[in-house]
């Protein structure tokens, strides 16, 4: 039987490879507003962050999800994410 092929992602906070499924998609939807998509099938174009908040600062820092999304992230919207990333990592 041969082995499936593991679909890997780059974070956009510290650029190291990890498995697609580890990781939190983060997308701009089609009518022009930037979400997590923790199911990872939303529509729409989709950039990947390590379900840490350091991660996160990394990307805000370096304008990783700005530069992947292709669009001007305001300062709320990234302060809605890391409110929303440290609810998820309350629960894991």
């Amino acid at each position: 039987m041969i082995p499936r092929k593991i679909p890997m992602r780059k974070c956009t906070g510290c650029n190291e490879l990890k498995p697609k499924k580890e990781l939190i998609r983060v997308i701009v939807t089609p009518d022009d507003t930037v979400e997590l998509d923790t199911t990872g099938k939303k529509n729409g174009r989709g950039a990947y962050i390590c379900a840490k908040t350091g991660c996160l600062k990394e990307a805000r820092k370096h304008k990783g999800l700005e530069k992947s999304l292709k669009k001007a992230i305001p300062p709320e919207v990234y302060d809605s994410l890391e409110k929303e990333l440290i609810r998820l990592e309350g629960e894991r």
